[in-house]
């Protein structure tokens, strides 16, 4: 995998992190080593998430991991305080900032997954009431 490749990843799956709440400034640089190397960096300020290919020089905390692990971690499938916990993850800089990442992830926006569900709900309660309804005509037919 190519750096562009995990980066648009990255940035794609980034895309409904919600943090609208977050007052304060965060920013955030990410060396990716082995395949698929590069920085980027993601960035709070004002309620927006920013996430460009860049380094960035004033920035609070750098992590560095390999690809795969921050995929993981921006996809919520592994923690990230258990990857540094698995050295899988190296941080430096401010920790109470590294730490509040955990939040910025777990702020993704819900409104989606939601409306899957109510419209799966949906689908099942009209699959329900016509079953029902057919039941009903049948009964009144004999």
């Amino acid at each position: 995998m190519t750096f562009e490749e995990v980066f648009n990843q990255i940035k794609d799956s980034m895309q409904d992190i919600d943090v609208s709440q977050v007052t304060e400034h965060l920013a955030y640089q990410f060396n990716i080593t082995g395949e698929g190397s590069g920085i980027f960096y993601a960035e709070v300020k004002d309620g927006t998430l920013t996430v460009e290919p860049y380094e960035y020089h004033d920035r609070d905390v750098i992590f560095t991991c390999a690809a795969e692990t921050l995929i993981n971690i921006i996809s919520g499938k592994r923690d990230p305080l258990q990857a540094v916990a698995l050295m899988k993850l190296k941080v430096e800089g401010d920790i109470e900032k590294a730490r509040y990442i955990k939040e910025v992830l777990e702020s993704r926006t819900k409104k989606p997954a939601r409306k899957k569900a109510a419209a799966k709900k949906t689908t099942t309660t009209k699959k329900a009431t016509t079953t029902k309804k057919a039941a009903k005509k049948t009964t009144a037919k004999k």
